[in-house]
């Protein structure tokens, strides 16, 4: 079946960096484009950045500049590398793949930047 499993968050102060992961497994990744969402509290759930199979990215305008979406097909891991950190970045990053017009989220990891 489908897993997605991210790894990477945690807490870190304005103007830091962070890199989170997303392994995945149970389809043939190098097909899919894939996407980092987040979710703050209280907020709608909202597109960070998606990554094609041909490698083409798109980022929200609120992280363009500071968020890169990367891919290794050997390992069927999606990365985004965060830098200039802000506390309004502060939410929970899911990963996400959409296949047959079917969602596949990952668990979310909790992001958290504060002095």
């Amino acid at each position: 079946q489908v897993q997605l499993v991210e790894s990477g968050g945690g807490l870190v102060q304005p103007g830091g960096s962070l890199r989170l992961s997303c392994a995945t497994s149970g389809f043939t990744f190098s097909w899919y484009a894939m996407s980092y969402y987040r979710q703050a509290p209280g907020k709608e759930r909202e597109l960070v950045a998606t990554i094609t199979s041909t490698r083409n990215t798109n980022y929200a305008d609120s992280v363009k500049g500071r968020f890169t979406i990367s891919r290794d097909n050997a390992k069927n891991t999606v990365y985004l590398q965060m830098n200039s950190l802000k506390a309004e970045d502060t939410a929970v990053y899911y990963c996400n793949v959409q296949m047959a017009g079917y969602d596949y989220w990952g668990q979310g990891t909790q992001v958290t930047v504060s002095s």
